[in-house]
Parts: structure tokens; C-alpha cells; sequence
């Protein structure tokens, strides 16, 4: 068989307009995709030569956040077991904190006596207890001289001792406990949670 088309062109020699382009549309140079973000990006890139790294810098610096788009807040959370409580630390900070306790009681039992003796609660009170204990030889019993305000802030005050060391051993102790617990049981577990 004979080849009756002739003599072909080269195409390494082609320089005519490529299938889809009109002729006269060729670009000269590098080829610059359009930018999605607005042109900033493609004066970047040509004033830095041309090259695609400066187009992509120059997008990233014109690019906007979507103000439609909404984010709900995150929350965190993180679950935790409480394995032990050191008893020493336990025994400091309720002594602290009975020490706090025994004050507020003795304040509030001086302000407590001041407003009823201001009320004439003792005088009324003592003098009906007197002429229901009284009698022709004595005059009964005294209230007033009984719950004076150095007698009741003195009773208040051994009170609030007690408490503190009583509060005391019984959070070092509880302390003991809980830890001899949490060592079968594993501990208290708690869930924390953080908002953003």
C-alpha cells in the first residue's frame, strides 16, 4: 500500500492557535490562573516576577473570613478522678477554716447579746424569772448578772475552741477515709467542663 497523503507538516514546527482559541489569543508568558479573593493576589504575583508563590501570599493577604458562616461555641470537657487526699493539706486548711468559723460564732453571739440587751429582752425575761423564783427571804434568780456579755463571749469562746479541734481531727480522719476508700473503689470521679 502507498501513502497518498503527501508529505505532512511537523508539529514541532506548529505555531498556529491550539483547539479552542481563536487566533490572535495566545498569552505571552507564564500562565496566571484568575484569583478567587479579588486581584490583589495577581499584582503580588507580577510584581514579584511573575512567579506563583507571590500570587499565593498576595491572596492569603487579601483574603476575607466568610461572614456568614456560624460557630458555635466549643465546649471541653475532661472527666477526673480525685485518687487521693493528702492529709496533711486536709488538716491545714480546716484548722483554717474552723479558725474562720469560730471567730464569725463569737462576733455574731457579741452582736446577738448587744441587740437584745438593747431590745430589753434580759431586764423583761430576768425579772419575770426573778419574781417566779423569788420568795420573802431571797429575791430569786438573776439573769441579767448570769448571761452578762465578758460571761457569754467567755462561753462562746471555749465553744469555738472545741470546734476547731474537733473539725479538725474529723477532716484528717475523713482524709484517712477517703483514701483508704478510693483505694477499692477507685475515688470520686468529676467531669469539667470549660466554655471557649
Amino acid at each position: 500500500m502507498t501513502d497518498t497523503r503527501g508529505q505532512q507538516p511537523s508539529y514541532e514546527a506548529y505555531n498556529g492557535p491550539l483547539p479552542g482559541e481563536r487566533a490572535g489569543e495566545r498569552q505571552q508568558g507564564p500562565y496566571h490562573p484568575p484569583q478567587a479573593y479579588g486581584a490583589g493576589g495577581q499584582g503580588a504575583a507580577t510584581k514579584a516576577g511573575g512567579g506563583t508563590q507571590g500570587g499565593q501570599n498576595g491572596a492569603e493577604a487579601t483574603r476575607k473570613p466568610r461572614t456568614g458562616a456560624r460557630t458555635t461555641p466549643r465546649t471541653r470537657k475532661a472527666r477526673l478522678r480525685v485518687a487521693k487526699a493528702d492529709p496533711w493539706s486536709v488538716m491545714k486548711v480546716s484548722f483554717l477554716l474552723s479558725i474562720a468559723l469560730g471567730v464569725c460564732t463569737v462576733v455574731a453571739a457579741s452582736v446577738l447579746w448587744m441587740v437584745m440587751d438593747a431590745m430589753g429582752v434580759f431586764s423583761t425575761v430576768g425579772g419575770t424569772i426573778s419574781e417566779a423564783t423569788g420568795s420573802n427571804e431571797s429575791n430569786g434568780f438573776d439573769l441579767q448578772s448570769f448571761l452578762s456579755l465578758p460571761r457569754v463571749l467567755m462561753f462562746t469562746s471555749v465553744i469555738s475552741v472545741i470546734d476547731v479541734v474537733l473539725m479538725t481531727a474529723l477532716a484528717t480522719l475523713g482524709a484517712f477515709i477517703y483514701n483508704l476508700s478510693a483505694g477499692f473503689v477507685g475515688g470520686v470521679e468529676l467531669t469539667l467542663a470549660e466554655d471557649e
